[in-house]
């Protein structure tokens, strides 16, 4: 059968989705840019009937490697088209494409906003925040993607095509969802918060939510953060929040690192909307590449906002918290009350990466430990055990993260020219997954599972939690042909494969290797890869 349109074989465009955001290296055997639905139904159809793996990408944002692997890429990301917003029922339909930022700017003007903000809201897609159900510093109070999806357009991995709508039946007449139904809905009972879920975590992207399913019994809830392994999402329709009337923030400075997180618990009880973490590592790195100026003595910065009707009531909440944080220990605290104020002290939150890459050039900044979540009351433990981790490990790195929900990220900075880095790095992991595990936590809290954390999941889930996992993929895709060794593992997959910073590596081709650093360098992960390398509006191409 003949591959549908816009489909690529030549190592150039291959090589330019062999990386992503995170890690991983891998690359892909052919890349296929849809432009439609059509054209996306057509290559699942093909890919069924060829038994050709099929991997699902968006922005290429994502840090886990769930969009870097063995298989076809499928670029969804041209199909970015903004509805309608139709404030009446708060609620818009985007492509899976359309970016997390422009999505807000046609909300705007309607009073209304998608409020999941994770860090990459510039240039991260829709599609692969509800595939991840990602989150974001606001998830303290409107919590993470999947309560804000109330529809996905679904093409299943037959190519059959149906939308999965909150409040109304499965559709029964597509194969994969009686599939799903005869062999694993019976199993709901078994999938309890005990059993489907971390016991007081706040924040949750891995496995699959059946513990969610089981208490809703909506198959939305299923498909969000299912990573492409059960369908692939050609829309979604989403919920939209009001816009906050004012807000007002908060930096408070603790000489203690249990200060900071009782002064945590005091956000989460005083209905903040965000309250995050910056350990005395990200602000040893703020000072020397900005300077910008915090105490010496300082253990952890907080960093809150609180929501108002208007400007006086966000005040209100401001001192409120103010004397809470100063009730737990804090040292100083600066009130930010108007926005201008507010941006710059927010400003401190978004230092690090820039920072980070200007230190020197031979450290690598290698997000493989970066979305643990334990229960909030063992957040100081977790912060002190990837210190510790960190210094056995002989290796710098930046602790920061979303204190409100205990949930943490960190960025192991790798110094590739040592003989022994690879040995360092998976001490590293061992260590922290070590640590996740005995503190009753996730590995993965709002950026998927990838193929970085998949085959570490029996770490941190029961054996018969990873079997109800394998029994919801089996059912759904029996063949095995959606993004692979994501969820489930495949036989003999290691967490660290090819990394992409190894200097051992074959080099890619020279535009590609141009291309990828600029998205890099530039964040331009919202640009087409093909474009970067000079095939925009080319057809299909053999290979060579």
């Amino acid at each position: 059968m003949t591959p549908p349109p816009v489909f690529h074989l030549d190592l150039l465009a291959r090589a330019a989705y062999s990386e992503g955001a995170g890690i991983a290296r891998a690359v892909p055997r052919a890349v296929a840019a849809p432009r439609s639905v059509d054209d996306v139904v057509a290559l699942v159809r093909w890919a069924a009937e060829t038994s050709t793996p099929l991997v699902a990408r968006g922005s290429g944002s994502g840090m886990a490697g769930g969009a870097v692997g063995d298989g076809v890429i499928v670029d969804v990301s041209r199909l970015r088209d903004i509805g309608r917003v139709d404030s009446a029922r708060r609620s818009v339909v985007v492509g899976p494409g359309a970016i997390r930022d422009l999505v807000n700017e046609a909300a705007r003007p309607h009073g209304l906003r998608l409020p999941v903000d994770p860090s990459s809201g510039a240039f991260c897609t829709v599609g692969g925040m509800a595939a991840t159900n990602a989150a974001g510093a606001h998830t303290l109070r409107y919590g993470s993607m999947r309560r804000w999806v109330s529809a996905l357009d679904c093409v299943f991995p037959d190519g059959t095509r149906a939308v999965v709508r909150r409040g109304e039946p499965p559709p029964l007449h597509i194969p994969a969802v009686t599939r799903f139904v005869e062999q694993a809905h019976a199993s709901r009972p078994e999938w309890n918060s005990s059993a489907g879920s971390h016991t007081g975590v706040r924040k949750e992207s891995s496995g699959y939510a059946i513990a969610e399913y089981a208490h809703s019994g909506e198959l939305v809830d299923l498909l969000v953060g299912s990573e492409g392994t059960l369908a692939l999402f050609v829309g979604i329709e989403l919920t939209l929040a009001p816009l906050p009337g004012a807000t007002s923030s908060l930096l408070a400075e603790f000489p203690t690192l249990e200060g900071a997180v009782t002064g945590a618990a005091h956000a989460r009880a005083a209905e903040a909307s965000a309250c995050e973490l910056l350990d005395r590592t990200f602000l040893d790195v703020a000072r020397e590449g900005s300077g910008i100026a915090t105490s010496t003595r300082t253990e952890a910065v907080l960093l809150a906002e609180v929501e108002g009707d208007d400007s006086a009531d966000a005040r209100s909440h401001a001192h409120a918290l103010e004397n809470a944080f100063v009730e737990a220990g804090a040292s100083s605290v600066r009130l930010a009350l108007d926005a201008t104020t507010e941006r710059a002290l927010w400003s401190l939150r978004h230092a690090a990466s820039p920072i980070l890459s200007r230190l020197d050039p031979e450290l690598k900044s290698m997000q493989f430990i970066e979305d643990s979540a334990v229960p909030p009351e063992h957040m100081d433990d977790f912060v002190h055990g990837v210190r510790r981790a960190l210094d056995t490990a002989g290796v710098r790195g930046v602790i920061f993260g979303h204190a409100g929900d205990a949930h943490v990220h960190v960025n192991p900075l790798i110094d590739v020219r040592l003989s022994d880095w690879r040995a360092r790095v998976a001490c590293l992991l061992e260590d922290v997954v070590t640590l996740t595990a005995s503190l009753g936590g996730t590995l993965t809290g709002e950026h998927g599972d990838g193929r970085l954390r998949t085959p570490l999941l029996s770490r941190v889930w029961s054996a018969e939690t990873i079997a109800q996992f394998a029994l919801v993929k089996r059912a759904f895709d029996p063949y095995g042909l959606l993004n692979p060794g994501v969820k489930v593992p495949l036989d003999g997959q290691q967490a660290l494969g090819l990394i992409k910073y190894d200097p051992a590596l074959p080099p890619l081709p020279n535009a590609a290797r141009a291309a990828l650093d600029r998205v890099e360098r530039e964040r331009l992960y919202a640009e087409s890869r093909l474009d970067l390398i000079g095939m925009k509006d080319q057809g299909p191409r053999s290979s060579s």
